[in-house]
């Protein structure tokens, strides 16, 4: 690791240790993975967020943090996942409904992704994390008490996380708290890491030796 990279994690991680501190004296924010960070600081450096707000999801860890546009962890929260593992949707899954969809289909997809506000079929407000796929974030709801959705986010292990047909469910506090506000009108992405892909795969413009990302596409 270059001299530069380690001073730019200290950065990160005083960061996010500052915002945990100020969030609760208590409790401190779960650390980001390793590949979390390295995501973290193509991000920054690259400007790939082009000053929006984002989100970053880790898959295997099942949780899921907020930044602002300059890169500032804004709050975290455990979340419910996909029930397969996997980081890409089959081509035709946002046209099936949910009784043909098989359960190793059931995969949350990795990759960047603009979050485009939307309403489910109920008419609930909704974060599309993915249109053609039919992947959103929303707030928690189980139609079957036997799922235990809720109890599954309030468990300290991720092992239980993986429940839905891949789909990001959200505390409903946390949503109407943190996500609604800031996303709401369609200004915001996700960066849902992988855990099969690597982070080249996932994210085609990533340069981890660089540092740095490649120019972003148009929006």
């Amino acid at each position: 690791m270059s001299f530069s990279s380690a001073i730019h994690r200290t950065a990160i991680a005083v960061a996010l240790g500052l915002s945990a501190l100020s969030a609760s004296a208590t409790t401190a924010a779960p650390a980001l993975s390793a590949p979390a960070q390295d995501l973290l600081h193509w991000i920054s450096m690259g400007a790939d967020n082009q000053g929006l707000p984002f989100v970053i999801l880790d898959k295997r860890a099942a949780r899921l943090w907020v930044f602002d546009g300059r890169h500032r962890l804004m709050a975290d929260t455990a979340v419910l996942l996909g029930a397969a593992e996997g980081d890409t949707s089959a081509p035709d899954i946002g046209t099936r409904p949910l009784s043909r969809i098989a359960s190793h289909e059931r995969t949350t997809p990795a990759g960047r992704f603009p979050l485009e506000p939307g309403e489910n079929l109920k008419g609930e407000d909704i974060l599309w994390i993915d249109y053609d796929a039919a992947v959103s974030m929303h707030r928690v709801r189980s139609a079957h008490a036997g799922e235990r959705r809720l109890e599954r986010l309030a468990t300290p292990t991720a092992a239980d996380n993986r429940i839905s047909y891949g789909c990001v469910n959200v505390p409903a506090t946390f949503y109407d708290r943190e996500l609604h506000p800031r996303f709401a009108r369609g200004r915001g992405l996700a960066y849902v890491l992988p855990e099969r892909l690597s982070l080249s795969e996932a994210f085609p413009r990533f340069k981890p030796s660089q540092g740095e990302a490649a120019p972003p596409p148009p929006r």
